[in-house]
């Protein structure tokens, strides 16, 4: 044994041993530790995406709101980064033009030694002119949910425009900008509400635009439904000995009833009885209006009625008439007849609801009536009483011409077109027409 020690190669395959031993036994504790450390893979999902381009004058659309994040490497350094999160996914288009771009997404504050990956990494963007336009807003609200027999007869909407601002290609898209209020059914009460603006294409799509401001406050004027009819002035009584009526007129022409609209639309008139029993020479009579059976209210309580007579002279009771002795030289003298002396009496028709044509509108434009909301007014006709009578309402043609209008709000004259041996007036000569593109 002892000489087996003393051999050189004992010990030479003793040393080998030993340093094998020694080389596998380090080797093990560094797996061991690497294993310990190790690397990790970490998918951070709906990371938000900054983007640096010049918001002032410019719109940028394509680009996502969030991205996943995928990183790879040392454990310590990956839980560190899913943590903390300090660090920063943008698109950078600083120095790209107008147009559309293909541009990489791209990260910043990640330790090098870790592998990124964005998903998705490219994106198409499309880089625009931002503008700015003010639009009038269009009120809207569902009619059906009325009571019976109500209409809303104006929507006031305040402010009454807004500026809306985005893309050049987006504001072109703009087919309507509307308000519209709800409420519960059977409404029959004016309100007042907020509401927020919608912007829609003409798909009725909605667009994504800054709107300033963001809600309105309409204004719903809610009525019981209404129609106007003319006075119909009727003679009630005799005239006493002496007197002749000539003629009634008031100063009101016609007069809005209320009430269910079945009885509203059979009405052709509102008949006014005038006592003329009384009457001893020309006036004006006081009269109060009284509902019909069905109708709910008038527009107005009472009227003044013009009555125009003539009155016969009397012969002083006792006093001698002088006897006529016609000579040859003087023949007698013709005494008028009073129907003579009697001046032609004037009649007068009262056209109602008469609706007002729009001439001369370009294609590219519409146009929608503010006053009268409806484009309808009311016409009166004075002439010789068998020139009236044969007259209808198609025998005129209320007009005005747009051909020089404006995006907006017009004021206009309105024109008649009928026959020239009668005189007309109009309830109203000016009208209000919104204009704005089809």
């Amino acid at each position: 044994m002892d000489k087996l020690m003393d051999s050189p190669w004992f010990l030479r395959i003793t040393a080998l041993l030993l340093a094998m031993l020694l080389f596998f036994t380090v080797k093990s504790s560094d797996d061991d530790n690497k294993n310990a450390a190790g690397t990790s893979t970490e998918v951070m999902r709906d990371i938000p995406v900054e983007v640096y381009y010049d918001a002032e004058n410019l719109v940028v659309s394509g680009i996502p709101d969030t991205v996943d994040v995928t990183i790879d490497g040392p454990l310590n350094l990956v839980q560190t980064e899913r943590a903390l999160r300090d660090f920063t996914i943008f698109v950078d288009l600083r120095e790209y033009t107008l147009g559309e771009q293909t541009v990489k997404i791209q990260h910043e504050n990640i330790s090098e030694k870790l592998s990124v990956r964005i998903d998705p990494s490219v994106v198409n963007v499309v880089i625009e002119e931002k503008i700015t336009e003010t639009v009038r807003v269009e009120p809207e609200i569902n009619e059906q949910l009325l009571s019976e027999d109500y209409i809303v007869t104006d929507v006031k909407v305040e402010p009454s425009t807004v500026q809306i601002t985005g893309a050049k290609s987006t504001i072109d898209a703009i087919a309507f900008v509307k308000a519209s209020v709800s409420g519960e059914e059977g409404m029959d009460e004016t309100f007042t509400r907020n509401t927020r603006v919608r912007v829609l294409d003409k798909e009725l799509n909605k667009l994504t635009v800054s709107i300033e401001p963001e809600e309105v406050s309409m204004t719903v004027t809610i009525e019981q439904y209404s129609r106007e009819v003319p006075i119909e002035l009727r003679q009630r009584g005799t005239p006493r000995e002496g007197v002749t009526i000539n003629s009634l007129s008031a100063n009101q022409r016609t007069v809005r009833v209320y009430g269910k609209r079945s009885v509203v639309d059979e009405m052709e008139s509102l008949v006014v009885d005038v006592d003329i029993s009384d009457v001893t020479a020309s006036q004006v009579q006081t009269l109060n209006l009284k509902a019909p059976k069905g109708i709910s209210k008038l527009s107005r309580d009472e009227i003044e009625v013009n009555v125009a007579a003539t009155v016969e002279e009397e012969t002083p009771e006792g006093a001698e008439v002088p006897a006529e002795t016609p000579t040859a030289q003087t023949p007698p003298t013709e005494v008028p007849s009073s129907t003579e002396q009697t001046e032609p009496v004037e009649a007068q028709k009262v056209f109602v609801e008469v609706p007002i044509e729009v001439r001369g509108l370009s294609d590219q434009y519409k146009s929608t009536f503010i006053q009268p909301d409806r484009g309808l007014l009311t016409l009166t006709v004075r002439g010789k009483p068998e020139q009236i009578n044969q007259l209808n309402k198609s025998d005129f043609k209320l007009f005005v011409d747009a051909s020089r209008a404006k995006e907006g709000e017009n004021e206009m004259t309105v024109s008649v077109n009928g026959p020239e041996s009668v005189d007309w007036s109009l309830s109203s000569n000016n009208i209000t027409l919104q204009v704005e593109r089809a």
